[in-house]
């Protein structure tokens, strides 16, 4: 019999996927379609440079050596892990406010360093929250996860939907999923496209502070939120006592 956390926790899910599923509104599509427009008026050789950059500093932390060491927790409730994730993620948000404001009130050039600092700051929640879930993040196949829950947080709702269904179905995904075949032009367009109108305004003068605070606080907690989502999937998969959540193919459309 599952708990009134747990229940709590299964409903606001079930919101969560079928949010993930909806089709593309239509100023999702025009916003969409304007964001391919610019990208194409870029030339190829601007976003080879692009894509290999912003997969380089991802590698980098995510398949780096300094992570080989975190351990998974390995007991705990549902309620207590969230606990400690939601903590975590508030110490991660606090500190990628203060490296916002930080480099927004530098100017353009120190605007310009926070994408990559960011980035790393991210990645490591992400780490942090898998642990906390009892994931081991020295495995290829949790850190290829963690890059589905990347991309999933900051993407086109068209994107969203087909992360969405490779996280749902991540046995699957798992049995094909490398390094080598993710699409990381997708990935790095993505990203530019999401955060490009959240940031701008960090690279100029006097309201770059407040701008890139409040940025880097908002998308730190969205990350964080749907990663509780994604690991939440895959709690109540595997756990066979409780009541599983409805399929994602049975869901309404």
């Amino acid at each position: 019999m599952p708990n009134p956390y747990d229940q709590q926790a299964q409903t606001d899910l079930r919101a969560w996927q079928q949010r993930m599923r909806q089709k593309p509104t239509l100023l999702n599509r025009f916003t969409r379609q304007l964001q391919a427009r610019l990208n194409a008026m870029l030339p190829e050789k601007v976003h080879r440079v692009l894509t290999a950059t912003i997969q380089k500093m991802v590698e980098g932390v995510l398949f780096g050596s300094q992570h080989t060491t975190r351990q998974p927790v390995a007991e705990g409730t549902l309620a207590e892990r969230e606990a400690r994730v939601r903590a975590r993620i508030r110490n991660y948000r606090n500190a990628a406010a203060v490296e916002g404001g930080a480099t927004g009130a530098g100017g353009f050039l120190l605007g310009l360093a926070d994408f990559p600092l960011l980035l790393g700051i991210k990645l490591k929640l992400l780490f942090d929250i898998a642990a906390l879930y009892g994931h081991d993040v020295r495995q290829l196949s949790e850190r290829l996860y963690l890059l589905h829950i990347f991309q999933l947080a900051f993407s086109s709702q068209h994107t969203r939907r087909e992360t969405y269904h490779q996280l749902a179905a991540w046995p699957t995904t798992e049995a094909t999923a490398t390094a080598e075949t993710f699409d990381w032009r997708q990935f790095q367009q993505e990203y530019r496209d999401y955060i490009d109108l959240a940031k701008m305004a960090q690279l100029l003068p006097v309201v770059g502070a407040a701008v890139g605070a409040v940025a880097n606080y908002r998308l730190l907690a969205q990350l964080g939120e749907t990663a509780i989502m994604a690991y939440r999937l895959r709690w109540f998969a595997q756990a066979p006592e409780l009541p599983l959540v409805a399929s994602p193919d049975v869901l309404p459309e």
